[in-house]
């Protein structure tokens, strides 16, 4: 009788706590001031690392009130009313808090507070708390639409990566030397399971290329390397460096791994988790921020974005994303997959500021999946793609697995930006920005499909060949249009009037050879090939002993 009297008890004290555990909700309590102590704005080295404060120098940025922290005497009375303190937010100056209904009237009372917004329902979410509902913008189902591995097909000859790099040039870019050197790239996500122990990632850490980690899920947790693997994929499409396994864009970058999706549950909170997540990475000097999460419903249908919310400036992420720029970091986000509807992209890539990326099929017509603009003020969106259906990357196993998704197009995209980065210190973020919009197939006629089209390397970095032609010693090997759309095929090569030329697919089966002449070794090469259909294929020049190849897209 004893026993069962104190099993009874046990069981009403954990039922208790359950029920007060679950009456807490998460809280944004925003503050009106933001009085300081002892840090200034005339020695931001207080609260700004060195790195963080070249980038503003380079950008032009004054260092302003927003960058200060948020006063420590709000947060020490905040705490003595909140159950739990998650983190501050000092550009927006507010606390994220945990509590229940008597802690908000308690809170709502205090002379400084300006406002307490519900942001997250609950405290404790429940793993399997999704399993049987529909799915969200930002879980990893919807950003990773299945059946990416039966829609890819490998030729024997190529590594997985081949296509998706020669796509947009990366070869190109590691044939001049720029492997994204001196940049640091955040990537935001829902967990890294394996990318500590993946052999095609196993630089980044015997180099100390990780120079943080951190979790605004869990902020008590300092594991990041646990949970869903979707980070793991998206960090090897930027930074694998293995020969014979996946090769990606930009393998000497440096990296800080933050966890901001929340896989159980979807509320607003995760925005603020983003916008915590940018507070960090720019105080670290970042220069990248690589985002494959976006934003539109939650659990609760009354938080739900609308489409005129998706106007480039009213959702909390966007703002984040609007400030982060502006203080000189590129942000890259996948546009969606809400596919193929219109006015269907996610925050914050509604954003003016943002590179927003679309998908891309093997023939380069758009992926069904890939989220389409306008955003709800009328403007283009995505601004660029990339190839994301059945795009190769690592697992958490660190084997080479497929999958679809905008989530795996941009993190190519951040790569790219990143060895251009390299390539031209001198850019600022909007210089980045515009050669990488020149670069694209469709610069001169965007739409709300693909945006400019899938930039390159060798466009963005040598900008329009007229810039080089009066120096003709320095003229680089270049053919284009590569991707090819219309008839006409231009190659700058050799220095000579005369070369030949041969063209074979995959298989290597020889399409076209010709002998192709010129006036003047300032002028391309050209070529007609109308009878070509559209894939991939190999093309040779060549000039007495000296041979040149290259893999040629045609749409």
């Amino acid at each position: 009788m004893v026993q069962s009297k104190w099993l009874f008890l046990f069981g009403f004290v954990f039922s208790l706590t359950i029920l007060k555990v679950e009456a807490q909700d998460r809280y944004a309590v925003f503050y009106k001031y933001k009085p300081q102590e002892a840090l200034s704005l005339e020695n931001p080295q207080g609260f700004l690392t060195s790195k963080a404060i070249q980038r503003r120098n380079r950008e032009g940025v004054e260092v302003d009130s927003l960058d200060l922290p948020v006063s420590q005497k709000y947060v020490d009375q905040v705490f003595d009313i909140a159950h739990y303190i998650l983190y501050q937010s000092k550009w927006m100056n507010a606390s994220l808090v945990v509590t229940d209904e008597a802690g908000i009237v308690e809170l709502e009372s205090l002379p400084f507070v300006d406002r307490v917004e519900l942001v997250g329902k609950g405290y404790i979410p429940n793993p399997n708390a999704r399993v049987g509902k529909r799915i969200y913008a930002s879980t990893t189902m919807k950003i990773c639409p299945p059946g990416g591995k039966a829609s890819r097909k490998l030729e024997s000859q190529e590594l997985p990566s081949d296509f998706q790099n020669n796509l947009i040039g990366i070869p190109d870019m590691h044939e001049e030397g720029f492997f994204g050197d001196g940049i640091t790239v955040a990537v935001f996500d829902a967990g890294f399971p394996g990318a500590n122990t993946a052999s095609a990632l196993a630089h980044l850490f015997s180099n100390g290329q990780v120079i943080a980690t951190r979790d605004f899920v869990r902020p008590w947790n300092e594991n990041v390397f646990e949970d869903n693997q979707h980070g793991t994929n998206v960090l090897s499409l930027i930074a694998s460096n293995e020969s014979q396994t996946l090769v990606a864009g930009a393998p000497n970058a440096d990296f800080v791994l933050v966890m901001t999706e929340e896989i159980a549950t979807e509320y607003p909170i995760e925005e603020y988790n983003w916008l915590r997540a940018a507070e960090f990475a720019d105080s670290l000097g970042v220069d990248i921020i690589n985002s494959s999460l976006g934003y539109w419903d939650f659990d609760d249908a009354s938080m739900n974005h609308t489409l005129e919310e998706l106007d480039g400036q009213t959702t909390v992420i966007t703002k984040a994303a609007n400030l982060a720029s502006e203080r000189g970091i590129l942000v890259v986000n996948s546009v969606g997959n809400y596919g193929p509807q219109t006015s269907t992209l996610v925050a914050p890539s509604d954003s003016p500021n943002v590179l927003a990326i679309g998908s891309v099929k093997e023939d380069l017509d758009v992926s069904a999946f890939s989220s389409r603009g306008p955003t709800g003020d009328g403007r283009i969106k995505p601004d660029l793609a990339a190839f994301g259906s059945g795009v190769a990357l690592i697992r958490s196993n660190g084997a080479v697995g497929f999958a679809n998704g905008t989530s795996f197009s941009a993190p190519q995209i951040t790569a790219l930006a990143a060895g251009l980065w390299q390539a031209r210190p001198e850019w600022t973020r909007e210089d980045l920005i515009l050669n990488l919009l020149r670069s694209a197939t469709q610069y001169e006629e965007p739409d709300n499909i693909l945006g400019y089209g899938i930039p390159n390397f060798y466009d963005a970095y040598f900008g329009e060949i007229l810039d080089v032609e009066e120096e003709p010693e320095l003229i680089p090997w270049k053919v284009f249009p590569n991707p090819l759309q219309e008839d006409e095929l231009k190659i700058y090569f050799g220095t000579g009037l005369e070369s030949s030329f041969e063209l074979v697919d995959m298989n290597g089966k020889k399409l076209e050879s010709a002998i192709l002449k010129r006036n003047s070794n300032k002028e391309p090469y050209k070529i007609l090939l109308e009878r070509i259909k559209p894939g991939l294929y190999l093309i040779q020049l060549q000039e007495g002993t000296f041979i040149k190849q290259t893999k040629l897209y045609r749409y």
